[in-house]
């Protein structure tokens, strides 16, 4: 058994650096748009409405499916939903 740390749960089950910066990455986008669907309360219909897709789609946003979910989608949901994404890239520690 190995007591290895990590910073961060997607840099410990990921297979590679670009994987788990990825999941990090559409992890917190995921967590940003459920979190503005349940701040302003808006139904699934209604989130699916303002984000452009199908409700079933924010039924999986909302169960937390992240394997459905690439990048471009989330960030298109975001600017759907009137919400700014920013990105930050620095050194790795």
């Amino acid at each position: 058994m190995s007591n290895e740390r990590f910073d961060n749960v997607w840099d410990a089950i990921e297979n590679t650096p670009e994987e788990a910066e990825n999941m990090k990455l559409r992890s917190t986008l995921m967590l940003a748009l459920k979190d503005h669907i349940s701040r302003i309360g808006l139904s699934q219909s209604q989130a699916a409405q303002l984000f452009g897709v199908t409700q079933p789609r924010i039924s999986d946003l909302m169960r937390g499916k992240i394997n459905l979910f690439g990048l471009d989608a989330l960030v298109n949901m975001a600017a759907a939903a009137g919400l700014h994404v920013e990105m930050h890239v620095r050194d790795a520690a």
